[in-house]
């Protein structure tokens, strides 16, 4: 029987993500398995926003998982594992502070590294599968205007990067957490998210549709609400507020 690679790389796609939900519903996906491209036509963000990348110069990746079941209580905590997951991997390479800015972006030094974007698979009751995006900016050095405070791995160092090489790293590295994750507590794995939760304990601006408020972020529940406190306690839902940076 012919061996399923893991890693894959693709020359050009619309979407990452797309190309990996259409391997699931073909019955041709593995747990683990990635699917890295040189370039995406139509890359996915948050919310139906486009992921804008120069053909080459960054990591646009796809890894599918069958979520454990100690996830499906609180789906939350496996886009909270994946995210840590992700910060980790950026630390080992540039020394500077990186946070996680709710619900899955990542910030150097308060500017726009990376972000996730997590698409599921349900059938009835049952969590089947989920297809982890993953964009992270590593050489490229000019971004369209309508993307805010963007930073890339080079504009930091000055470094060129292998693209391709460190995508295959973080994929080791999310495969080989996920599949250790059992070993860890829902309270670890939130407990190390709020540690580096963006902009924690201090005052930030939000949206709400079209009412501006100030606030102070306080952490994340494991539903994945953010909570905050100013003249109240607030609690807030993925997609009820937006940041005003």
């Amino acid at each position: 029987m012919k061996s399923i690679a893991l890693f894959n790389v693709l020359d050009k796609v619309d979407s990452t993500n797309n190309y990996a939900m259409g391997k699931v519903h073909a019955g041709l996906a593995k747990s683990g398995m990635a699917w890295f491209a040189t370039e995406q036509t139509l890359g996915k963000g948050q919310r139906g926003k486009n992921w804008e990348s120069k053909p080459g110069e960054n990591i646009t990746m796809s890894v599918v998982f069958e979520p454990l079941r100690s996830f499906w209580p609180h789906p939350f905590l496996f886009n909270a594992l994946i995210t840590n997951t992700c910060r980790a991997f950026l630390s080992k390479l540039i020394d500077a502070e990186i946070k996680i800015k709710w619900p899955n972006d990542l910030y150097i030094n308060d500017r726009k590294a990376g972000g996730i974007l997590i698409e599921n698979v349900y059938m009835g009751q049952s969590w089947n599968w989920a297809v982890v995006g993953v964009g992270i900016n590593c050489n490229q050095l000019d971004f369209s205007e309508d993307i805010k405070n963007p930073v890339s791995l080079t504009t930091i160092t000055g470094k060129k990067y292998d693209v391709v090489a460190l995508a295959k790293d973080l994929h080791f590295l999310l495969v080989n957490t996920f599949n250790t994750s059992p070993q860890s507590t829902n309270a670890s794995i939130l407990s190390q998210y709020n540690e580096h939760l963006f902009r924690k304990n201090e005052k930030q601006r939000l949206r709400k549709e079209n009412a501006v408020f100030e606030t102070t972020i306080q952490e994340v529940s494991e539903f994945g609400q953010l909570l905050t406190i100013d003249s109240i306690s607030r609690v807030f839902n993925f997609g009820e507020v937006d940041w005003v940076l």
